[in-house]
């Protein structure tokens, strides 16, 4: 089918609504465009929109993957920092028992091939009162 022609391909969230941006401040996602999208060069499916918190900067760093220490391109990430994770990391962190908080609307549907929406629904992210 000539491009022109082709339908562009909605990406969607676990709700089955367009996905909603993660976060720009830093610039998340697989493609760093602030949005947890995926494709067949993401080989880790950073497709969950998380809340980070300590306990898991400091889990993902013993499993290998430091997300505190900046690095060229990187800022390192503090707890409150929303970032699209790996969907099997979060799912360690579940299992584990240090699962981040998730905010849905910005997490992509592919995640539900990894995790069901009713484990991440248990886990939604949601503004503290002030």
């Amino acid at each position: 089918m000539p491009r022109a022609t082709r339908k562009k391909r909605r990406v969607l969230n676990v709700f089955g609504k367009p996905l909603v941006p993660c976060n720009i401040n830093p610039l998340t996602g697989y493609f760093r465009n602030g949005y947890c999208s995926t494709g067949p060069t993401d080989a880790g499916t950073h497709v969950v929109c998380a809340v980070v918190t300590d306990a898991f900067l400091q889990f993902s760093k013993l499993q290998g993957n430091d997300l505190i220490t900046p690095a060229p391109g990187f800022p390192g990430l503090k707890a409150g920092d929303k970032w699209c994770l790996c969907a099997h990391r979060w799912k360690e962190a579940y299992d584990a028992g240090v699962a981040p908080s998730v905010v849905l609307e910005s997490t992509n549907r592919a995640v539900l091939r990894i995790v069901p929406l009713k484990i991440l629904k248990q886990f939604t992210f949601s503004m503290p009162i002030v």
